[in-house]
């Protein structure tokens, strides 16, 4: 099934990879599940400086989080993350929460 994924989880992702083979492999996995990657625009770079400021202090929202957030929002997409606590406090933000 097609899911999407923000540009900044893909970075988040591809500084986890050991190598250029690993890094292949996800790429790969990624096009034979039509995974689409999410730019950046305007309107999620506000909704994600908003969040910041909203944010940070009382919650430790930090900036890939609130960008993550802020792409799922201007998308109406479902965040699922096994990092709830950061995204909780966002009013609207649809999740679904796992844990590895």
């Amino acid at each position: 099934m097609p899911f999407s994924i923000s540009i900044v989880t893909y970075m988040e992702l591809v500084q986890g990879m050991r190598d250029k083979r690993e890094l292949s492999k996800m790429k790969k996995a990624f096009t034979e599940m039509e995974v689409e990657v999410i730019p950046l625009s305007e309107s999620i770079s506000l909704l994600a400086s908003d969040y910041v400021e909203m944010y940070a202090l009382s919650h430790s929202m930090e900036m890939a989080d609130a960008l993550i957030a802020g792409t799922c929002m201007e998308h109406n997409e479902t965040l699922a993350t096994a990092n709830d606590k950061h995204y909780k406090v966002v009013e609207g933000l649809q999740m679904t929460v796992f844990r590895p």
